[in-house]
Protein backbone atom coordinates (compact mmCIF):
# COMPACT_ATOMS: atom_id res chain seq x y z
CA UNK A 1 0.00 0.00 0.00
CA UNK A 2 1.18 3.48 -0.81
CA UNK A 3 -0.22 6.88 0.19
CA UNK A 4 0.45 10.32 -1.22
CA UNK A 5 0.21 13.27 1.18
CA UNK A 6 0.05 16.64 -0.57
CA UNK A 7 1.76 19.50 1.27
CA UNK A 8 0.75 23.03 0.32
CA UNK A 9 1.75 26.40 1.81
CA UNK A 10 -0.54 27.07 4.77
CA UNK A 11 -1.49 23.41 5.33
CA UNK A 12 -2.72 22.41 8.79
CA UNK A 13 0.31 20.61 10.23
CA UNK A 14 -1.55 18.15 12.47
CA UNK A 15 -3.77 17.13 9.53
CA UNK A 16 -0.68 16.12 7.55
CA UNK A 17 1.64 14.73 10.23
CA UNK A 18 -0.97 12.59 12.00
CA UNK A 19 -1.87 10.57 8.88
CA UNK A 20 1.81 10.28 7.91
CA UNK A 21 2.69 8.91 11.35
CA UNK A 22 -0.26 6.57 11.82
CA UNK A 23 -0.27 5.20 8.27
CA UNK A 24 3.45 4.46 8.61
CA UNK A 25 2.69 2.55 11.84
CA UNK A 26 0.19 0.51 9.81
CA UNK A 27 2.91 -0.41 7.32
CA UNK A 28 1.67 1.88 4.57
CA UNK A 29 4.40 3.52 2.50
CA UNK A 30 4.10 7.32 2.50
CA UNK A 31 5.17 9.80 -0.16
CA UNK A 32 4.98 13.51 0.71
CA UNK A 33 4.76 15.92 -2.19
CA UNK A 34 5.08 19.70 -2.28
CA UNK A 35 2.59 21.55 -4.46
CA UNK A 36 5.28 23.96 -5.64
CA UNK A 37 8.92 23.54 -6.62
CA UNK A 38 10.23 24.20 -3.08
CA UNK A 39 10.36 20.93 -1.15
CA UNK A 40 10.35 22.77 2.20
CA UNK A 41 6.69 23.68 2.80
CA UNK A 42 5.56 25.95 5.63
CA UNK A 43 2.29 25.14 7.36
CA UNK A 44 -0.25 27.47 8.93
CA UNK A 45 1.57 27.56 12.28
CA UNK A 46 4.99 28.29 10.76
CA UNK A 47 6.22 24.69 11.02
CA UNK A 48 8.10 23.67 7.88
CA UNK A 49 8.07 20.11 6.61
CA UNK A 50 10.37 18.88 3.89
CA UNK A 51 8.51 16.93 1.21
CA UNK A 52 10.19 14.04 -0.57
CA UNK A 53 9.16 15.13 -4.05
CA UNK A 54 7.03 17.60 -5.97
CA UNK A 55 3.41 17.04 -6.85
CA UNK A 56 4.37 17.28 -10.53
CA UNK A 57 6.58 14.20 -10.17
CA UNK A 58 4.36 12.30 -7.73
CA UNK A 59 1.24 12.77 -9.85
CA UNK A 60 2.77 10.53 -12.53
CA UNK A 61 2.44 7.53 -10.20
CA UNK A 62 -0.54 5.61 -8.82
CA UNK A 63 -1.38 5.62 -5.11
CA UNK A 64 -3.86 3.63 -3.06
CA UNK A 65 -4.90 6.86 -1.37
CA UNK A 66 -4.24 10.55 -1.99
CA UNK A 67 -4.49 12.66 1.17
CA UNK A 68 -5.01 16.42 1.18
CA UNK A 69 -4.77 18.23 4.53
CA UNK A 70 -6.73 21.43 4.96
CA UNK A 71 -5.76 24.71 6.52
CA UNK A 72 -5.93 28.31 5.31
CA UNK A 73 -3.73 27.45 2.32
CA UNK A 74 -6.68 25.66 0.71
CA UNK A 75 -8.06 29.00 -0.49
CA UNK A 76 -5.03 29.39 -2.79
CA UNK A 77 -5.41 25.81 -4.10
CA UNK A 78 -8.97 26.18 -5.31
CA UNK A 79 -9.40 24.66 -8.79
CA UNK A 80 -5.72 23.60 -8.82
CA UNK A 81 -5.57 21.77 -12.17
CA UNK A 82 -3.10 19.08 -11.13
CA UNK A 83 -4.86 18.26 -7.85
CA UNK A 84 -8.28 18.22 -9.51
CA UNK A 85 -6.97 15.95 -12.28
CA UNK A 86 -5.30 13.67 -9.73
CA UNK A 87 -8.56 13.43 -7.77
CA UNK A 88 -10.51 12.61 -10.95
CA UNK A 89 -7.96 9.94 -11.87
CA UNK A 90 -8.13 8.41 -8.38
CA UNK A 91 -11.92 8.38 -8.58
CA UNK A 92 -11.99 6.84 -12.07
CA UNK A 93 -9.57 4.11 -10.95
CA UNK A 94 -11.73 3.40 -7.86
CA UNK A 95 -8.87 4.38 -5.53
CA UNK A 96 -9.20 6.37 -2.29
CA UNK A 97 -9.14 10.14 -1.81
CA UNK A 98 -9.00 11.54 1.74
CA UNK A 99 -9.62 15.22 2.49
CA UNK A 100 -9.85 16.93 5.86
CA UNK A 101 -10.97 20.35 7.07
CA UNK A 102 -11.49 22.68 4.09
CA UNK A 103 -9.80 20.28 1.64
CA UNK A 104 -13.16 18.77 0.49
CA UNK A 105 -13.56 22.05 -1.41
CA UNK A 106 -11.11 20.60 -3.95
CA UNK A 107 -13.25 17.48 -4.25
CA UNK A 108 -16.02 19.89 -5.20
CA UNK A 109 -13.73 21.74 -7.63
CA UNK A 110 -12.95 18.39 -9.27
CA UNK A 111 -16.67 17.74 -9.68
CA UNK A 112 -16.69 14.87 -7.18
CA UNK A 113 -18.93 16.26 -4.42
CA UNK A 114 -22.48 16.07 -5.67
CA UNK A 115 -25.63 17.17 -3.80
CA UNK A 116 -26.46 13.60 -2.73
CA UNK A 117 -22.93 12.62 -1.58
CA UNK A 118 -22.38 12.09 2.13
CA UNK A 119 -19.34 14.02 3.40
CA UNK A 120 -18.10 16.14 6.25
CA UNK A 121 -15.78 19.15 6.39
CA UNK A 122 -14.80 22.11 8.53
CA UNK A 123 -17.89 24.25 9.23
CA UNK A 124 -16.25 27.21 7.44
CA UNK A 125 -16.30 25.26 4.14
CA UNK A 126 -19.89 24.00 4.32
CA UNK A 127 -21.47 27.03 2.68
CA UNK A 128 -19.48 26.45 -0.53
CA UNK A 129 -20.36 22.78 -0.87
CA UNK A 130 -23.57 21.29 -2.29
CA UNK A 131 -25.94 19.29 -0.14
CA UNK A 132 -25.50 19.14 3.61
CA UNK A 133 -22.34 18.10 5.40
CA UNK A 134 -22.73 15.37 8.01
CA UNK A 135 -21.97 16.34 11.61
CA UNK A 136 -19.54 13.42 12.03
CA UNK A 137 -15.78 13.33 12.61
CA UNK A 138 -15.25 11.27 9.44
CA UNK A 139 -17.43 10.14 6.57
CA UNK A 140 -16.60 7.49 3.99
CA UNK A 141 -18.59 7.41 0.75
CA UNK A 142 -17.68 6.29 -2.76
CA UNK A 143 -13.98 5.84 -1.89
CA UNK A 144 -13.83 9.42 -0.62
CA UNK A 145 -13.05 9.89 3.04
CA UNK A 146 -13.67 13.31 4.55
CA UNK A 147 -13.09 14.69 8.04
CA UNK A 148 -13.87 17.89 9.94
CA UNK A 149 -10.54 19.35 11.00
CA UNK A 150 -7.43 19.33 13.15
CA UNK A 151 -9.25 17.85 16.15
CA UNK A 152 -10.40 14.87 14.10
CA UNK A 153 -6.97 14.06 12.65
CA UNK A 154 -6.52 10.80 14.59
CA UNK A 155 -10.00 9.58 13.63
CA UNK A 156 -9.25 10.60 10.03
CA UNK A 157 -5.97 8.67 9.91
CA UNK A 158 -7.48 5.60 11.57
CA UNK A 159 -10.40 5.66 9.12
CA UNK A 160 -7.94 5.69 6.21
CA UNK A 161 -6.11 2.72 7.75
CA UNK A 162 -9.39 0.86 8.29
CA UNK A 163 -10.39 1.38 4.65
CA UNK A 164 -7.00 0.30 3.28
CA UNK A 165 -5.96 -2.39 5.77
CA UNK A 166 -9.05 -3.34 7.75
CA UNK A 167 -10.44 -2.58 11.19
CA UNK A 168 -8.04 -4.95 12.93
CA UNK A 169 -4.98 -3.02 11.77
CA UNK A 170 -6.64 0.32 12.60
CA UNK A 171 -7.50 -0.95 16.10
CA UNK A 172 -3.94 -2.19 16.60
CA UNK A 173 -2.52 1.21 15.62
CA UNK A 174 -5.06 2.97 17.88
CA UNK A 175 -4.09 0.74 20.82
CA UNK A 176 -0.39 1.37 20.18
CA UNK A 177 -0.89 5.10 20.76
CA UNK A 178 -3.33 4.57 23.67
CA UNK A 179 -6.21 5.98 21.62
CA UNK A 180 -9.60 4.80 22.79
CA UNK A 181 -11.91 3.96 19.91
CA UNK A 182 -15.65 3.65 20.39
Amino acid sequence: MQALVILHPGFEEIEAVTPVDLLARAGISIVTAAVGPNLCVEGRSGISIRAETTLDDASKKDFDVVILPGGPGISKLRNHPLICELFKRQNSANRWIACICAAPLLLHDAGLILPDLHYTCHPSAEKELPGKAEDLTTVSAHRMLTSQGAGTSIDFALAIIAELCGDSVANTVAASICYKTS
